[in-house]
């Protein structure tokens, strides 16, 4: 990734960061591997810390409907304590980040999503300065759960439209990080009517909650509306259930009721 910015307050001279990743692909749940190396400046320096983590842009609704994006760090690992720096000293030093099972979705079949982004950062705190330096990307690729439901999407005939991640809680789920990813597609035209339908997933170790809304109201998520499903989908069982007609019956169902189509 190239040698990140020198420490500013320092001067010239001081030391300077590099994350190296090992593999930039992917699954909630998986470990991202790499190497920090540090490289010593012309004189010693004390290291307070250094730490890895990772790192979401995220929208935040303000005031007055107006919205803003927030980086916000959603996992980090500590890397070692305190140590003297020597000049010109070189520090490998490798590491293995878990990946949240929360952590959204970045890639479709090796297709990046708009609107996605994730990565490392990394944290050097040396002598009353911190450097958090870049952000390194990573990919994160479906777990094979929703890889089913988003394929159950495309042979439907809906195209992806947006993705995006919103600081905010969606009610009644197992959500433990403070935001969430919404899938945006279009639907084909079968489904006259329906604007457009948004996919949220929330997992965890065992299985998720998958959340679907067609002609999303203002406001997290209108629960008991008709246009509203959330249902559990257990990572390991999942390739018993036909999701292309689980999703066409629900559908067509509101789509009946609401005189649709």
């Amino acid at each position: 990734m190239g040698f990140k910015r020198l420490l500013a307050s320092l001067g010239a001279g001081g030391a300077s960061v590099e994350t190296v990743l090992t593999e930039v692909n992917v699954v909630p749940g998986g470990v991202v591997q790499g190497e920090v190396r540090i490289q010593g400046g012309s004189v010693n320096q004390q290291i307070e810390g250094l730490s890895v983590g990772l790192q979401a842009r995220v929208e935040v609704e303000g005031p007055d409907d107006t919205e803003h994006k927030q980086d916000i760090e959603f996992a980090k690992q500590q890397l070692g304590g305190a140590f003297e720096l020597q000049a010109g000293a070189v520090h490998a030093v490798p590491f293995g980040l878990e990946i949240p099972w929360e952590t959204p979705v970045t890639m479709i079949d090796g297709q990046p999503l708009r609107g996605m982004n994730i990565g490392v950062t990394t944290e050097l705190a040396i002598a009353r300065a911190v450097d958090s330096g870049d952000l390194d990307p990573v990919n994160v690729h479906p777990l094979p759960a929703q890889k089913a439901i988003l394929d159950a999407f495309i042979q439907l005939g809906f195209r992806f439209k947006n993705a995006d991640m919103e600081r905010g809680h969606i009610r009644g789920t197992r959500q433990r990080l403070p935001f969430y990813q919404e899938i945006e597609f279009f639907p084909p035209a079968q489904y006259r009517g329906l604007n457009q339908v948004e996919l949220s997933f929330v997992a965890d170790d065992r299985e998720m909650d998958v959340v679907l809304e067609m002609d999303k109201k203002p406001g997290l998520f209108s629960e008991g509306s008709d246009s509203y499903r959330s249902f559990q989908v257990g990572l390991h069982d999942f390739q018993n259930t036909d999701w292309a007609g689980y999703l066409n019956q629900w559908l067509s169902e509101v789509g009946s009721r609401r005189s649709w189509f």
